[in-house]
């Protein structure tokens, strides 16, 4: 578990969740599927993590929420960048920045909103900045927040295979590290292959060219 490589600390919570602390405890990530918070896209949230300015402050500055199909790559990118930081909470890049980094990966703009949404190679998947779900935390209570959401749809109109919300205080380069990651067209290792994405991801068996490419929906 790349939390515990990194000096995370892990505790079990009373309603039945590992809470992973970082050493400045500044940071958290939760395992929640076991208490059913909420849902994104009708999947149970897996994952919440989250950032203070003080460790002692009661009140997350920002929370990250992903559903248990996340791809394991672009979570992993997130949160070593995340333990990287010496101010998690702290950012002055644009959304713009995310919507850069994936489309250096392949993704296309979306025609309607090009400087805050983005879809992968055959609409298999998507990130875009909306109005965060009602349940999503942050340390601005306003209403009507915007954050960054993506998901992966292999056929429009199917069922999510998976989906994240950041809520608005996340920093944008934050994002983007995911979203880059996630859209990322090289090869990754995996042991069996989601239902519905025939046709859209490229198998690369063991002994043969490596140069394939998966799309955003693995």
């Amino acid at each position: 578990m790349v939390l515990t490589s990194a000096g995370w600390r892990m505790w079990p919570t009373a309603r039945d969740t590992l809470l992973y602390t970082s050493p400045d405890g500044l940071c958290g990530a939760e395992w929640t599927r076991a208490a059913c918070s909420f849902e994104l896209g009708y999947l149970p949230v897996a994952w919440q993590v989250s950032a203070r300015t003080r460790p002692t402050s009661a009140l997350a500055e920002w929370n990250a929420y992903f559903t248990a199909g996340v791809p394991h790559e672009a979570l992993t990118d997130f949160l070593l960048a995340l333990d990287a930081r010496s101010e998690p909470a702290g950012s002055f890049d644009s959304p713009e920045t995310v919507v850069a980094a994936v489309c250096a990966q392949g993704w296309a703009r979306d025609i309607d909103r090009p400087h805050t949404a983005a879809l992968a190679p055959g609409l298999s998947a998507g990130i875009s900045l909306e109005e965060v779900p009602l349940l999503v935390r942050d340390a601005d209570p306003r209403p009507g927040r915007f954050g960054w959401q993506a998901w992966a749809e292999p056929v429009v109109g199917d069922p999510y295979l998976w989906c994240t919300t950041f809520s608005s205080s996340v920093p944008h380069d934050l994002v983007a590290i995911f979203a880059s990651s996630l859209a990322s067209p090289y090869p990754v290792q995996r042991s069996c292959l989601p239902a519905g994405v025939e046709g859209r991801l490229t198998v690369v068996r063991p002994g043969v060219d490596r140069q394939g490419r998966a799309s955003g929906a693995e």
